[in-house]
């Protein structure tokens, strides 16, 4: 069931145009994470869909409700969502008083108060500090305190923007086993924009890309990252090879594309017959000896160009008619002996060689 649908969202600051034609769906109870470029609209598109403001155009439904013709009932919706920012905000006054804040607000009974509060310290990790000043503690504490005055008022949608972009690697997985905590045993429906692909990856049952103020594709991590649909996906979620070619045949049941004479067989349909064929890095398999015991539809010999560390990983550029990138462990690349000039063999599966219409070919 959809607890929020979006359609043709479009929004406008003068005539700055930053969001356009934006389509979403967010089902009850899960995690959708909102990857991007700085710049690509994230933010915008959460507030509008917390209702932290309007929309210039498109219709927005939150709860079964459209909430473009229904602007009179925003307060009451809002008050079942919350939202945390990539800045943590907090008040010069006691951990308690901070997290009491928005109950105060809607007049909860000071006994409510007391146990929600407490509650809410606890599934954060914070009960220790709750007579502590706000302002005295940590960035990542901080933003635990923050995230408890949302948690407080037991929202139902939890919007989280960058909530994690200034804190450490040892707060940030605090955050992320919070929110996953709480989707997972409250069933909360969670929106996370993040530029932190990772954290994506990590976190969300599915994933949107927003690219240029919109939302380019939206599916399993695991589809955006290695099936992405344009060049512009491809390159921000860091696919390391992207290589122009032309399809030539079919062949039992795979697609025949060829690069600069070296012909490489893909599990995808052919969109088209001018094509980039995208290839991840971890897709490559490097080998000091023809592989035969590897069941891999591409196999051929290639020569080590260059190689840079960038650990844990190394990237290993091999020739073979055209350049290719490979990803490999420091292990991994300190068994094969790696040197600039070596002979190596390349192995990759067909499945992992996906195939998108070249921009501009047609």
């Amino acid at each position: 069931m959809a607890i929020i649908e979006a359609h043709d969202i479009r929004k406008s600051y003068g005539n700055l145009e930053v969001l356009h034609d934006v389509d979403l769906s967010v089902r009850e109870g899960e995690i959708l994470g909102l990857i991007g470029p700085s710049g690509s609209g994230k933010s915008t598109l959460l507030r509008i869909l917390d209702l932290i403001e309007p929309p210039s155009g498109g219709e927005l439904s939150v709860f079964g409700i459209d909430a473009v013709e229904e602007r009179g009932r925003w307060l009451d919706l809002r008050r079942r969502m919350g939202m945390l920012f990539q800045r943590p905000i907090v008040f010069n006054a006691s951990v308690y008083d901070n997290v009491a804040m928005g109950l105060r607000y809607r007049r909860a009974r000071g006994a409510d108060i007391d146990r929600k509060v407490k509650e809410a310290l606890e599934a954060v990790g914070l009960s220790r500090y709750v007579r502590s000043r706000a302002t005295d503690l940590s960035g990542g504490e901080q933003q635990r305190v923050a995230l408890s005055r949302v948690l407080v008022t037991e929202p139902e949608i939890l919007f989280l923007d960058e909530p994690t972009a200034n804190l450490d690697p040892g707060s940030t997985a605090t955050i992320e086993a919070i929110v996953t905590s709480l989707n997972r045993e409250a069933g909360m429906t969670v929106l996370i924009s993040t530029h932190d692909l990772m954290q994506g990856q990590r976190l969300a049952h599915r994933v949107g890309v927003m690219i240029e103020g919109t939302i380019a594709q939206t599916g399993p991590s695991r589809e955006i990252f290695h099936e992405p649909t344009d060049l512009r996906i491809a390159r921000f979620v860091g696919v390391q090879n992207i290589i122009p070619g032309r399809v030539v045949s079919r062949r039992e049941g795979l697609t025949v594309a060829e690069a600069r004479g070296k012909q490489i067989l893909s599990a995808t349909p052919p969109p088209g017959e001018e094509v980039e064929m995208v290839i991840r890095g971890e897709d490559v398999s490097l080998h000091r000896r023809e592989p035969g015991f590897e069941e891999a539809e591409n196999l051929f010999p290639a020569t080590v160009t260059a190689i840079e560390p960038t650990a844990p990983f190394v990237n290993v550029t091999v020739h073979c008619g055209c350049d290719l990138v490979a990803l490999v462990t420091a292990r991994r690349a300190e068994t094969l002996g790696l040197h600039d000039g070596m002979q190596v063999w390349v192995s990759i599966q067909a499945k992992a060689v996906h195939l998108i219409p070249r921009s501009g070919a047609g």
